[in-house]
């Protein structure tokens, strides 16, 4: 555990505020000791959904994810406070709203209520955000994420829920994607969060944030500014079983036909970038130095820029890494005004990675790992459907 985390006892928890970042420790493995339930006392349910009050609104929402569920991976993006989360429909057989812990009627209320006309903000509930962070003394411990309003503080749309489909086992299901915004709030005092419980007023103790969201509507999101990320090997390769096969369906199949895994790492970045634009994968032989090239369109669509790049795409074995000669491949290619990306089922090593990022050179490094995320993220969440639809798109007689 990083040691400039903040550690909060489980004898301590009871007068301690809510610090963003900070570890709430559990005591031991017993789920009777989960320190949750001494953060706000008198929720109902386990798992992802946890709530005070009966039928709706709801007093205060506690939204947890384990971030190991390999199908329904729950995203912080951390330099725009946005936050998406899934609902709690995860299996086949219902319907979206027919859980027994009702989690997705909770999110269904929540939105209508913030895009009906006038907009009832007023009955919208506190979302506490937290994750799973074991500790040594406890793997019940967890990490308070920040306080969040439904919604995206650049979509006024109604884009901010919407129903995905999944299979499973062949069958078919929805569930319910939400976005969230943490807010810009470094802390959250417990005495306001008691005071809902109670039905009390909250004025005094209410974070400021939160009390202009809900006159206005506008979101005061919690942003950070980018630093310079090395990733490890580790965090560049897959981290669960689900994506390690994917992958390795992946690597398996364009094995020996690196001109076909070409085209697919470039359509891996358009599912990750959705305005990016492959234009064309070049020759086999004699490309330049570069696989595939495109452009990336930015702006309002009346009014775009588009951006070059170049694209490398490396087919190579999980456990080998790209050193410095092919990185370098991709960075000479580079003009001024363009960027580069990376594709491959390796990972980046360490010094190239140094390289990329120490000399500022704009280059997109999409690794192992990634190609299984994104596969997932766009419902190809099986090795069989992965399969599937590599045979159905890239033909290996095309090699």
């Amino acid at each position: 555990m990083s040691e400039d985390l903040k550690i909060i006892k489980y004898e301590d928890i009871e007068s301690s505020e809510l610090i963003v970042d900070a570890v709430y420790e559990g005591k031991g493995s017993n789920l009777a000791f989960e320190p949750i339930k001494k953060i706000i006392p008198g929720l109902q349910n386990l798992g992802g959904f946890r709530y005070s009050g009966r039928g709706y609104p709801k007093k205060v929402v506690i939204l947890y994810s384990t971030r190991e569920e390999k199908d329904w991976p729950d995203v912080l993006d951390h330099s725009t406070g946005e936050y998406s989360y899934y609902g709690d429909n995860r299996k086949p057989g219902y319907e979206l709203h027919e859980t027994k812990p009702g989690g997705n009627k909770i999110l269904k209320h929540t939105y209508e209520d913030i895009h009906s006309y006038p907009a009832q903000r007023q009955r919208v509930s506190p979302f506490l955000i937290f994750w799973r962070h074991p500790t040594p003394r406890s793997i019940r411990s967890v990490q308070f994420k920040g306080l969040a309003v439904p919604g995206l503080s650049n979509k006024q749309g109604h884009d901010d829920l919407v129903a995905v489909w999944k299979t499973e086992n062949g069958r078919r299901f929805q569930n319910y994607l939400a976005y969230f915004t943490i807010l810009d709030e470094a802390l959250i005092k417990r005495e306001w969060i008691l005071k809902i419980l109670a039905g009390a007023c909250v004025s005094e103790s209410e974070p400021k944030s939160w009390g202009e969201w809900k006159k206005t509507g506008l979101i005061k999101a919690l942003k950070t500014t980018m630093t310079t990320k090395i990733r490890s090997k580790e965090s560049q390769l897959p981290d669960n079983d689900k994506q390690r096969q994917i992958l390795s369906e992946v690597y398996e199949y364009f094995k020996g036909y690196d001109h076909l895994f070409e085209g697919f790492a470039g359509e891996i970045y358009e599912m990750s970038e959705r305005k990016a634009r492959i234009d064309a994968v070049t020759r086999a032989t004699a490309d330049g130095g570069r696989d595939a090239y495109g452009r990336l369109f930015v702006g309002i669509p009346e009014d775009q820029l588009e951006m070059e790049f170049s694209l490398e795409a490396k087919c190579w074995r999980i456990d080998s890494g790209c050193g410095v000669k092919f990185t370098s491949r991709l960075i000479s290619r580079i003009r001024h005004r363009q960027f580069g990306v990376f594709v491959t089922t390796s990972y980046v090593a360490k010094q190239a990675y140094e390289e990329i990022r120490t000399d500022s050179h704009p280059i997109i490094i999409i690794s192992g790992g990634d190609i299984a995320k994104i596969l997932i993220l766009t419902g190809l969440n099986s090795p069989s459907s992965v399969r599937e639809f590599l045979e159905k798109k890239y033909q290996k007689n095309r090699k």
